[in-house]
């Protein structure tokens, strides 16, 4: 029988161990010197960061003109008559209940908030609060709240945004459905009616609300919304769908 001698034993032992963390040294993938440039993964576009110190509204709206517009390919509305954020108290986005939405909708904050067809520049006052109506348009299908209120040096969270366009269609159109995303809750009222209300702690998802059919008449109709936000960020977008599922898309769009 072959005696291993202790000091031997350990010597092996000791070479073995280093030629294992070696090979494992060799394979692992090399640290990287510095995180790599641009935005860090999972921050929103319309995130604010250090470097956004220009605050304008700019490149995210331009101002309305009296030029025909239509809605895009998709059939979403992009001209808008937006009102200065209403400051709010909310802590939680989860207090955004039915009930909670229909009480905060239906508070008057400014004479005729249901039927004014207002102005770009005409102001309201609502309580303490001076605002001003912006006739504006999006180059993107939705509406970017959070920039419009950042971009004014205005209150960007606990906000309620009202917000008014004037549909033009060509005929009357029965059996549409008014479909809407908004970030957070939010209440659509077509003419006058209640059409669709979205409740809860919600992120924008294009037609994440639907109405039942509805009617559009021919010539103007007036789309009305309201949309509140406690934390984050607050756009909407909104677009109608014919009785087969299809944007509706030869209507104009006006704010007066």
């Amino acid at each position: 029988m072959i005696r291993f001698k202790p000091k031997i034993w350990l010597t092996a032992t000791g070479m073995i161990i280093l030629l294992v963390s070696g090979a494992h040294a060799q394979t692992a993938p090399p640290v990287p010197l510095a995180p790599p440039a641009g935005p860090p993964r999972g921050l929103r576009k319309d995130s604010i960061t250090e470097l956004d110190s220009i605050r304008s509204i700019a490149p995210f709206f331009k101002p309305a003109t009296t030029a025909k517009k239509t809605p895009d390919a998709d059939g979403f509305i992009q001209r808008w008559l937006l009102l200065e954020p209403i400051s709010k108290s909310i802590r939680s986005n989860i207090v955004f209940t039915v009930n909670y939405l229909k009480k905060a909708f239906d508070t008057s904050y400014f004479p005729d908030q249901f039927t004014v067809i207002p102005k770009d520049g005409e102001k309201v006052k609502v309580g303490e609060q001076e605002l001003a109506w912006h006739a504006l348009e999006s180059p993107t299908f939705n509406m970017k709240l959070f920039r419009f209120a950042y971009g004014l040096h205005k209150q960007t969270y606990s906000v309620l945004f009202w917000v008014v366009t004037i549909v033009n269609s060509p005929r009357e159109m029965k059996n549409v459905r008014l479909a809407a995303g908004s970030n957070g809750g939010s209440m659509w009222w077509l003419n006058g009616k209640q059409a669709v209300i979205l409740d809860g702690d919600r992120r924008m998802v294009m037609d994440d609300g639907v109405s039942a059919r509805l009617t559009l008449h021919k010539g103007k109709n007036i789309l009305r919304g309201a949309v509140i936000n406690g934390p984050g960020l607050s756009d909407f977008c909104v677009r109608f769908l014919d009785e087969n599922g299809a944007p509706v898309k030869d209507l104009t769009i006006i704010t007066n």
